[in-house]
């Protein structure tokens, strides 16, 4: 099969007739063979009446439906353990991104040898509320992750099989699917100017909550990628770190009060300092020792992505 085409939805009843028959007759015009997952993410509308209606109309559409809002990264990874096409597409249902970008995006994975395309909206018909936070989002998210892509959260996407089934999705992990790839092995990830559409149907689902949780997200991603399989070296460094300071701070208090008699050395500031910094450093050691106990006796602690066998 050539293309996937993975749609997490929710309470989207509007639109969906349009996109399916809009996606269909780009496959139907480049004469792809296609499938399209649509991930109904607990709608409380007749999202999933319109998709049974759809999948009986048109045996290239099938169905998932949650019994309640998990989230779009939950919608997509369970898109994605379902996907049988060489070339996995991923977009919103509400109209705002073009089928008709699908081919050049296949092109770029099967022709040009990309991984992972994503889409950047340039042009977009967002409130100012909206775009301002995205361009600051994306450009930390660009300089902490080493990517340089400009939009880092759009929905439109091409994969590779191979990238789909090998990263895992949770949380608010779908915006960071670049850097999923990438610590998977995936370097190479190109990016596509793709246009974007005015909302036609329904309401946004943007919140500001999620530029809080995008962040605290990255972070958790970017040590997890770096760390994950050998954390002691992140809590070990800065426990030795922190508990050397402490010692050479008390042995210096020390030293001066057995050759300069110094007093009330338990009064000064750096006494307590020292103190603190001895403490927190044992603390991060210790977290680390205990951390890679935990990594060795996991059963992931060996799970690698390979490319090639002879």
């Amino acid at each position: 099969m050539d293309i996937t085409v993975v749609v997490p939805l929710f309470n989207e009843e509007e639109s969906l007739p349009e996109l399916e028959a809009w996606i269909r007759r780009v496959m139907e015009q480049h004469r792809f063979s296609y499938e399209i997952i649509m991930v109904d993410d607990g709608s409380n509308d007749r999202s999933w009446q319109v998709i049974e209606s759809l999948s009986k109309s048109n045996a290239c559409v099938r169905g998932i439906k949650f019994r309640r809002n998990y989230g779009k990264s939950a919608a997509l990874f369970v898109g994605f353990e379902a996907a049988k096409g060489n070339v996995v597409i991923t977009m919103d249902a509400d109209l705002q991104d073009s089928p008709d970008e699908i081919p050049e995006l296949r092109r770029m994975i099967v022709e040009d040898g990309y991984d992972l395309v994503s889409g950047w909206k340039q042009k977009r018909y967002d409130p100012i509320m909206k775009t301002i936070p995205s361009k600051f989002f994306n450009g930390v998210t660009r300089s902490i992750s080493h990517i340089p892509l400009h939009d880092f959260n759009c929905g439109l996407k091409a994969y590779r099989i191979d990238v789909v089934k090998s990263i895992e999705i949770y949380g608010e992990m779908h915006r960071y699917t670049p850097l999923l790839a990438k610590w998977s092995g995936f370097k190479k990830i190109g990016e596509k100017v793709v246009e974007h559409r005015a909302r036609k149907f329904g309401i946004s689902k943007f919140g500001l909550d999620r530029f809080v949780n995008g962040f605290l997200d990255l972070l958790s991603i970017t040590f997890i990628g770096k760390f994950g399989k050998r954390p002691m070296h992140f809590f070990g460094t800065w426990g030795v770190l922190f508990f050397m300071i402490g010692f050479v701070i008390l042995v210096w208090l020390s030293f001066e009060k057995l050759f300069y008699q110094e007093f009330g050395i338990a009064e000064r500031p750096m006494f307590f300092f020292g103190i603190l910094t001895l403490i927190v450093g044992t603390q991060l050691f210790v977290t680390g020792f205990l951390a890679e106990l935990l990594v060795r006796n996991s059963t992931t602690r060996n799970q690698y992505v390979v490319e090639k066998r002879t």
